[in-house]
């Protein structure tokens, strides 16, 4: 592998660098925290302990991507520093992962979604051109897999579950459906990383997690639509334009740290 420092890229590549890091990170820390919302509250207790590990599993990639983002700024700011000291605008991860919880059907959906999403883009990242990149996502890829295994058989046991189960996990589909779009929509910053061999090409992602979506939703005898919406139509999250719903969360998540700064225990 090469090392970050003689990878061929373009000028904004280091900026570019930092910025991609933070969109990795914050997916999974938002992710991971509103899956945590979950603790003690599991329609069952085997998957209230399920939950609880696969929300520590995304913070412990959270932390591992905002970790290298720090050294990648070079400003002193580590994976603590980027979690309780920055701002709503200054959060980077994409709408989907920010939306609250909602009932047990709508967190089984959206983790499915994103789960997908993370398979694909792990399995991808595994082969970066930048040797830090690639082995956070070699290891984050082993649980990945497991997570989108759990997630999906529980979109098969509610979509072809009862009608009630079926009905909320249709309306889960319908309603997060629309979000999805913003996981592929590429900007400079994605084309400065697919430039410089360190990301792989999003639409290409694209079919891939279409295809896969599709097939477990069919099998699950839940709808999707014929085509994702235009990117346009629901974005904002990786510019850090967010809905109400981060500011009140990160208000939750940061009171300790923000309460009693510099403390340690």
């Amino acid at each position: 592998m090469t090392s970050p420092s003689v990878v061929p890229a373009p000028a904004e590549a280091p900026n570019a660098l930092f910025e991609f890091l933070l969109r990795l990170g914050d997916d999974r820390l938002v992710l991971g925290s509103r899956l945590s919302e979950w603790c003690g509250h599991g329609p069952i207790l085997e998957e209230d302990i399920a939950l609880s590990n696969v929300s520590l599993d995304l913070l412990g990639q959270a932390t591992m991507f905002l970790r290298l983002a720090g050294e990648v700024e070079g400003k002193g700011r580590d994976e603590d520093a980027l979690a309780y000291w920055r701002e709503v605008v200054d959060f980077r991860n994409c709408l989907l992962v920010e939306l609250p919880k909602g009932d047990f059907g709508f967190t089984v959906v959206r983790q499915f979604l994103f789960d997908v999403h993370s398979v694909v883009l792990m399995d991808a990242l595994s082969r970066s051109s930048n040797a830090e990149i690639a082995a956070i996502a070699a290891k984050s890829l082993k649980e990945v897999k497991y997570h989108v295994r759990h997630s999906g058989d529980w979109m098969l046991k509610l979509g072809d579950g009862t009608h009630e189960s079926h009905r909320r996990a249709q309306k889960a589909v319908d309603d997060l459906w629309r979000f999805t779009p913003e996981l592929f929509a590429a900007d400079d910053i994605d084309r400065a990383m697919l430039a410089a061999g360190v990301a792989p090409d999003l639409s290409a992602l694209k079919d891939q997690w279409l295809s896969l979506v599709r097939d477990v939703c069919e099998r699950a005898t839940l709808t999707t639509p014929h085509a994702l919406p235009q990117p346009s139509v629901i974005r904002g999250g990786r510019t850090g334009a967010h809905t109400e719903h981060l500011g009140h969360m990160l208000a939750e998540f940061q009171i300790v740290a923000r309460s009693h700064p510099g403390a340690t225990w």
